[in-house]
């Protein structure tokens, strides 16, 4: 393993632990967004601030050529009430950093701080963009900041992001090139049957009846019209109806999501949902509507941009540490907006294991900081990579 030797580790451990206790939702990262360019201004870089509201971004440039390439950090939490009860704990009720993005940001403020102190010694050639983005989870931060103009006032040739990966070791990372996360579309089913005494079923139509048939059979959806060789899911995850013991509701709504990472299966399975739909509608006199909201697409890796990241783990890590034939994952992440309009590569980075709760979007989650200096020295060994005569593979 060759990472960087990182004098200010302790720092940025604070740092990140400073951000754990004081997380914002999206669109509401003021704290954070002051606190990331108060640092970027520190190490001596530019700092440009508004895109998507709370966005930063810090800018590095050595030398005349143009060339840029873009490293990408989330800086929101999420909506859940935090159980831990370490000193970082969360201060604000109801807000947690469960999924990392704490550490994801102050990974990237490490990788500014090395390369702005280090900066006459970098072999590089162009100019590195700090993207801090607002907004990752569930409301697309990414397409508000490419929206506002952010590779129009930032050109770059390729764009990379990085998650820490809870049950893969400390010390390895997931490289894979194409499909690695799933886009997502949310959808909603509304149930109107006919109201009545629930001691008098026959004089109505049973919305809850009709609701629960409904569950049942959109399992089969990808059971029964997916090719077995292709990856899609199907969830309900909410059922609201009904508000008395003895009445049978006129409605009921049923919500969930839909997990593929191809279009024309995205489109597959809706279509298979609207033919349930009207099917169990006929066969219990309801009336039944579906609305579909598509939310991110699915995050696919370009092939050339993955080798370079895979070479680049490779010699920060050795070849053992680095797997590149994972399955990739049925959660969505919305850098695949990024990915749509840059190549570039999402990585996993091994968070340890994911015992006593330590998962993502777990109440118990806590990043692991023993993961610090393998995320900086990978922004930085990749930044060399891109920019710099220094090859992925430690040549020249």
């Amino acid at each position: 393993m060759s990472t960087l030797s990182i004098p200010f580790v302790e720092e940025l451990a604070a740092l990140r632990r400073d951000i754990h206790a004081h997380p914002e939702l999206a669109f509401g990262e003021f704290r954070t967004a002051d606190l990331v360019a108060r640092e970027l201004e520190r190490y001596g870089l530019e700092v440009d601030r508004g895109l998507a509201g709370t966005g930063v971004v810090g800018i590095l440039r050595k030398g005349s050529s143009s060339r840029g390439i873009g490293l990408r950090a989330d800086m929101d939490a999420l909506p859940l009430h935090e159980k831990n009860d370490f000193p970082h704990r969360s201060r604000n009720p109801g807000q947690m950093h469960a999924c990392g993005h704490d550490g994801h940001t102050a990974i990237l403020l490490g990788a500014a701080r090395y390369m702005a102190a280090q900066r006459d010694q970098l072999e590089i050639d162009g100019c590195v963009y700090f993207i801090f983005q607002p907004a990752e989870e569930s409301e697309g931060g990414a397409a508000v900041m490419i929206g506002d103009g952010l590779f129009d006032r930032f050109p770059m040739a390729g764009v990379f992001g990085l998650h820490n990966w809870p049950g893969l070791p400390v010390g390895q990372m997931a490289v894979m090139p194409g499909p690695v996360m799933a886009g997502t579309c949310a959808f909603e089913i509304a149930v109107r049957g006919h109201g009545c005494h629930a001691a008098m079923p026959h004089q109505g139509v049973d919305t809850l009846v009709v609701a629960s048939q409904l569950v049942l059979a959109l399992q089969t959806v990808v059971a029964r019209n997916v090719h077995p060789c292709e990856s899609a899911v199907v969830s309900v995850t909410q059922i609201h109806g009904g508000e008395a013991w003895n009445i049978i509701p006129d409605d009921a709504i049923l919500r969930g999501t839909i997990r593929s990472f191809k279009a024309d299966i995205q489109e597959l399975v809706e279509r298979a949902i609207e033919r349930l739909c009207s099917g169990i509608a006929s066969a219990f006199g309801a009336q039944i509507s579906v609305r579909f909201d598509h939310r991110y697409p699915p995050t696919v890796n370009t092939a050339a941009e993955s080798e370079l990241c895979r070479r680049v783990a490779t010699r920060l890590l050795g070849a053992d540490n680095v797997r590149t034939s994972e399955l990739p994952s049925m959660g969505a992440e919305d850098f695949a907006y990024m990915l749509r309009e840059k190549p570039g590569c999402y990585v996993w980075l091994g968070n340890g294991p994911g015992t006593g709760g330590c998962t993502l979007h777990n109440p118990h989650y806590d990043f692991n900081d023993e993961i610090l200096p393998l995320g900086v020295s990978y922004w930085v060994r990749l930044v060399e990579s891109v920019l710099g005569g220094v090859s992925a593979d430690g040549g020249s």
